[in-house]
């Protein structure tokens, strides 16, 4: 699979095709992607190279229609095809943000957080404790007890979790969700499974009933729900329906056993479409799957129905989000390759150097010229590996081209770095024709802020 550009998914107004604006994941742009009336890239009424002109790049853009609509996609899908109740929960990981968090918390979407970086920004974005959950197979003391004092769901994922709550020893029972492996076994890349058994996320199988036995005697322990995910970017729904079944039991046994669990959360891994040959599910079929699933699932072994969870996260953000860089230097090695370099790469986006990704791109202001050349687009750090679009087809791109890479919104800014000591990028939300900042760019001079140089190693004046 290659990248794609304007070329590979050709024709007059290309951002149009294929508009799926009830289930976004499926759009390889945000849905008001649109031409001006120059000919020029717009997102929620904003043109993109305006956009770079007056906020810089890197530059990451979040469309916020889009955001809303996926939001309410699964919120909609969820009320229609689940008999009781249900919530849908922001995997903030793919993106964490106050921004971000306002929005899906208006939505009336509940979060997942893994950090208390995460759970803070939870917290101020305005997320009501009762709908966040904290996930995290190597939580500390220090975040165990900041979740107790927050009164947030914590996923119990390990004994070392267990034994660090029982020593906080809270006075209020502890809301618990359980964490395990449910052995399923599903097509992405092997760094981003998390269902098959050798993981290490959750309590093996064969430990459960031994775990749930041991919660009984634990007064401070509330245990509310169960909790499993098989993994990211997966457009198959068997596994899903695998899944509940897995689920199912699990419940059976803990309630059985006299365990007050209300909730199944099933996690998230729905896929988005990052190319053109991508073919997710949509949110609507991917929920019908999930709801339907395990309501039989239950109506099978007697049991009244959970409230039912779920954990979107790219498939929640991903394609509301571009990211707009200015092309820079080239290099044209003859019968080789031709690089175009960007302002930015491997630290703005990590994911093509770790999982080979692929993406979509145009230039922003020409989206719809020919694309008579093949270019490699690479970033400006010091890896020959830094390489973002590689072999794609652009119309000739010269120094000072605003480069508009689509489906960037997960992943990118939260597994962004500081490699060589890069400043991190702006990030702004667009709705409407008005773009505003929701996360200042990095000066250089911040990334000394927390160096201590020993006063031995200080330059002589």
């Amino acid at each position: 699979m290659t990248s794609t550009t304007a070329a590979a998914i050709a024709g007059p107004r290309f951002y149009e095709a294929d508009r799926d604006i009830a289930s976004p994941n499926r759009n390889l742009t945000p849905i008001t992607t649109a031409l001006d009336g120059e000919g020029r890239l717009q997102v929620g009424g904003c043109a993109l190279g305006e956009l770079a002109r007056r906020y810089g790049t890197p530059l990451y853009v979040i469309d916020e229609d889009t955001l809303r609509a996926t939001a309410r996609a699964y919120r909609e899908a969820l009320a229609h095809h689940y008999p009781g109740p249900a919530l849908a929960l922001y995997a903030s990981k793919a993106n964490s943000s106050l921004a971000i968090t306002a929005l899906v918390a208006s939505e009336g979407l509940g979060l997942d957080a893994v950090s208390a970086g995460e759970l803070l920004t939870a917290i101020q974005g305005g997320m009501p404790p009762e709908r966040i959950v904290f996930h995290g197979n190597n939580k500390s003391l220090e975040e165990l007890r900041l979740a107790v004092e927050l009164g947030v769901t914590v996923v119990a994922d390990n004994w070392h979790d267990l034994e660090l709550l029982a020593a906080l020893a809270p006075l209020q029972p502890v809301r618990l969700m359980l964490r395990f492996t449910p052995g399923i076994e599903c097509h992405t890349h092997e760094y981003i499974r998390t269902g098959h058994l050798d993981s290490k996320f959750g309590f093996d199988p064969d430990q459960l009933e031994a775990v749930l036995r041991h919660l009984l005697n634990c007064p401070w322990a509330r245990l509310t729900g169960l909790h499993a995910h098989i993994g990211s970017q997966i457009f198959e729904l068997q596994p899903h329906r695998d899944l509940a079944g897995v689920m199912a039991e699990a419940l059976k046994l803990a309630r059985s056993l006299g365990h007050p669990v209300r909730d199944l959360n099933v996690g998230g891994g729905l896929g988005i479409r990052y190319v053109s040959s991508d073919d997710p599910p949509s949110i609507e079929a991917w929920v019908r799957t999930v709801a339907e699933a395990v309501a039989a699932a239950c109506s099978e072994r007697g049991l009244e129905l959970p409230r039912l969870l779920c954990e979107p996260g790219r498939s929640l953000v991903a394609t509301a989000g571009v990211t707009l860089y200015t092309v820079g230097s080239r290099k044209e090695i003859p019968g080789i390759r031709t690089y175009l370099s960007v302002d930015g790469g491997m630290s703005d986006n990590p994911r093509p150097i770790t999982y080979q990704s692929h993406y979509t791109a145009v230039l922003a202001d020409r989206p719809e010229a020919e694309a008579s050349d093949t270019v490699t687009v690479a970033g400006k750090h010091c890896e020959s590996g830094d390489v973002l679009l590689k072999d794609v087809a652009l119309p000739p791109a010269t120094s000072g081209d605003v480069l508009a890479v689509f489906a960037t919104g997960a992943y990118n800014a939260s597994m962004s770095s500081n490699y060589n000591r890069i400043p991190k990028p702006a990030a702004v939300l667009v709705r409407d024709g008005m773009a505003e900042l929701v996360q200042r760019r990095e000066q250089p001079e911040e990334l000394l802020r927390y160096d201590v140089l020993p006063e031995r190693l200080r330059p002589v004046a």
